[in-house]
C-alpha cells in the first residue's frame, strides 16, 4: 500500500472521528477558503493561501488535500461538517507556531545574558548597571566606599559585593598565594613597602594585591590594559580600602590619567614598582624621574615590558634593579604555554562561536605563547601554519608538524590570523586588504602594536585559568620581597632573572593541589650529582 493511500485513509478516519465528537450546538466556523488573501491580518491564527503553502505543517497540508478530494467527490462539498472539522485543526497547528514564539519570548535579553554569564565576567559590561551609569565617565562621578574614602576611581562601587564573591572563588584556586599569607603573616616581609602596580585587574590579581597588603605593603593600582578590567573586582578592591583607578573600556586618555593618579599623590611616594608591559615604568621615567631616587626595584612580567627594560639597561638609563619575571621557568612554561593553550580557544569561542575543525590558521611567532596556541588549534582539527624569525623556534615548529611559511604566502586563504610575537607591525594594512571576507584577526601578545585593532584576546574577550595565574602572581610576590629586602649592593642597576631557588619554591607550593609527592635525594645521591638536597636542582643555563 502506498504512503499516499495510507495518509488519505488516516485523514479520512480523523475527519469522521471529529464529526462524531462535534457538539451539535457548536457555532459554525467560516471555512479557510472563505478568507480572502487581504483578510488574514485581521484573523489571528489563520494564514493567507500564499502563507500556508510556505509555512503550514505537512500534516495540515495533507488534510487540506484530502478535504479537497472529498469536496470534488461530492462528499460534503459546502457542508458545514467539512468546514467545521477542518478549520479548528488548521488553526491548532498554526497556533502551535504562535505558542512556540511566545515561549521564545519568555527569556528576556537580560535573562538570557544572566543565565549564560560566567562568574569570570568576560562581557563588556561587568555585572549590572543602569544605562545612566554607563553613560557617565567614572572620572566625572563622586563615589565613596563604606569607610568614607574616595581615593579610587572605578565604574560603580555598588558592584563590590559581587566582586568580593569572585575574589573568594579565585582564592580557592591560588594555593601558593594563600600559603604565603599564612607563612609570612607574622614576619610582614613587605612592611614599609609602598608598591605602585599596573597589571590586569581581575579576580586573580586582586588576590595578589590583597596578599601584598597582608604582607605589610601599601598598594596603589591601575590597569595595564584598557579592556581587561573586571569592574566588579575593581569595586571590591576599592571597598576594601585599596586605591584602584581602573574600569573596562577606558580611552587612551583615561588609561594614562589612571596611572598618573596612582603615582602623583601628595604625601605618598612609591618605593617599588610592579609592572606588566612597561607603561607604568615609562610614565614615571617621563613625568617623575626624581621618584627613582627612592625606588628600590622594578618587577616586570611581560615580554614587552622586559624588552623595554633591557633597552634602558643597554642605554645606561636604568636607574634601579629590575627583576625579569617573564623569563622565569614557572612563568614561561605555565602562564605563557599552558595558559595560552586553553585561553586561545576560550577567547575565540566566546566572541565568534567558530568551529575550529578544518579551519586554516596562521600563528605568527612560535615562542611559548605561540606553541600553546598551535597545540590547542591542532588538537581541535585546524590546519595550522607558523611564521617565525628565529631558526631554532622555526625548526621546533617543523618538528612539531607545522608548516613554516611567510605571512604573505597564506594571507589570502587563512580563516584566522593570531599574533604572538611582542613585535610591531606584524599584520599591516596590506595584509588586511588581502584577507578573505570574514577572516578573524586577533592578538595574543601583550601590546597592541602587533595589529592596530586592539589589545589582548584572552583577557579582553575571556579569562585565563586561575591556577596558572596563581603561579605567575606568586613569582611576582616573591620577586618584590627579594628586591625590597635585598641588602644594598646585591643587585645593581640591571635586569635580573628570578633566582632558580625561588622558581622551584613557587612550583613546590602548587604541588599539594595535585596530591603530588616529590622524591628526595639521599646524601649519597646529592653528593654524586653535586647538588644541595634542598635545591636548586638545575643550573641557570638548563632549558626545561
Amino acid at each position: 500500500m502506498s504512503v499516499q493511500v495510507v495518509n488519505a485513509k488516516l485523514a479520512d478516519m480523523e475527519l469522521k472521528e471529529a464529526v462524531r465528537e462535534r457538539s451539535p450546538q457548536a457555532p459554525p466556523v467560516l471555512p479557510i477558503a472563505a478568507v480572502s488573501p487581504a483578510e488574514p491580518d485581521n484573523c489571528p491564527g489563520i494564514l493567507a493561501p500564499s502563507q500556508s503553502v510556505k509555512g503550514a505543517p505537512a500534516s495540515a497540508m495533507k488534510r487540506s488535500d484530502t478535504t479537497q478530494r472529498q469536496r470534488e467527490a461530492g462528499e460534503g462539498a459546502g457542508s458545514p461538517e467539512g468546514a467545521v472539522s477542518e478549520a479548528p485543526r488548521t488553526v491548532k497547528k498554526i497556533q502551535f507556531a504562535d505558542q512556540k514564539r511566545e515561549f521564545n519570548k519568555r527569556p528576556t535579553k537580560i535573562g538570557r545574558r544572566s543565565l549564560s554569564r560566567s562568574i569570570s565576567q568576560s562581557s563588556t559590561d561587568s555585572y549590572s548597571s543602569d544605562s545612566s551609569d554607563d553613560e557617565t565617565s567614572p572620572r566625572d562621578k563622586q563615589q565613596k566606599n563604606s569607610k568614607g574614602s574616595s581615593d579610587f576611581c572605578v565604574k560603580n562601587i555598588k558592584q563590590a559585593e559581587f566582586g568580593r564573591r569572585e575574589i573568594e572563588i579565585a582564592e580557592q584556586e591560588m594555593p601558593a598565594l594563600m600559603a604565603l599569607r599564612k607563612r609570612a603573616q607574622g614576619e610582614k616581609p613587605l612592611s614599609g613597602a609602598k608598591i605602585v602596580g599596573c597589571t590586569h585587574i581581575t579576580a586573580q590579581t586582586a588576590v595578589l594585591i590583597e596578599t601584598l597588603g597582608a604582607l605589610g605593603a601599601q598598594c596603589r593600582w591601575a590597569a595595564c590594559n584598557i579592556y581587561s578590567t573586571l569592574n566588579e573586582v575593581a569595586a571590591a578592591l576599592a571597598e576594601s580600602g585599596f586605591p584602584v583607578f581602573s574600569w573596562k573600556g577606558e580611552s587612551e586618555d583615561d588609561f594614562w590619567w589612571c596611572i598618573d593618579r596612582c603615582v602623583n599623590v601628595e604625601g605618598w611616594q612609591p618605593n617599588m614598582i610592579l609592572d606588566d608591559g612597561g607603561d607604568l615604568t615609562h610614565w614615571i621615567y617621563k613625568k617623575y624621574p626624581n621618584m627613582f631616587k627612592k625606588i628600590k626595584g622594578i618587577v616586570e612580567e611581560s615580554v614587552t615590558g622586559v624588552h623595554r627594560l633591557y633597552q634602558l639597561s643597554k642605554a645606561g638609563k636604568l636607574c634601579v634593579p629590575a627583576m625579569n619575571v617573564n623569563d622565569s621557568v614557572t612563568k614561561q612554561k605555565f602562564d605563557n604555554l599552558y595558559c595560552c593553550r586553553e585561553s586561545i580557544l576560550d577567547g575565540l569561542k566566546r566572541t565568534t562561536d567558530m568551529m575550529f575543525g578544518g579551519k586554516q590558521v596562521v600563528v605568527c611567532g612560535y615562542g611559548e605563547v605561540g606553541k600553546g596556541c598551535c597545540a590547542a588549534l591542532k588538537a581541535m582539527g585546524s590546519i595550522v601554519y607558523v611564521t617565525e624569525i628565529d631558526p631554532i623556534c622555526a625548526l621546533q615548529a617543523c618538528m612539531d608538524g607545522f608548516r613554516l611559511v611567510k605571512l604573505n604566502e597564506v594571507i589570502r586563504q587563512v580563516d584566522i590570523v593570531i599574533t604572538c610575537t611582542g613585535n610591531k607591525n606584524v599584520v599591516t594594512r596590506e595584509h588586511l586588504d588581502r584577507m578573505k571576507n570574514g577572516c578573524i584577526v586577533c592578538n595574543m601578545g601583550h601590546s597592541n602594536t602587533e595589529i592596530d585593532v586592539g589589545r589582548l584576546l584572552n583577557l579582553s574577550c575571556s579569562t585565563v585559568p586561575t591556577f596558572v595565574l596563581s603561579i605567575t602572581a606568586t613569582t611576582q610576590a616573591l620577586a618584590l620581597i627579594e628586591l625590597y629586602n635585598a641588602p644594598e649592593g646585591r643587585y645593581k642597576q640591571d635586569v635580573y632573572l628570578l633566582p632558580k631557588k625561588m622558581d622551584e619554591y613557587v612550583a613546590s607550593l602548587h604541588l599539594p593541589t595535585f596530591d603530588a609527592h616529590l622524591t628526595e635525594l639521599s646524601d649519597e645521591q646529592a653528593k654524586y650529582l653535586g647538588l644541595n638536597k634542598n635545591g636548586p636542582f638545575k643550573p641557570n643555563y638548563y632549558r626545561y
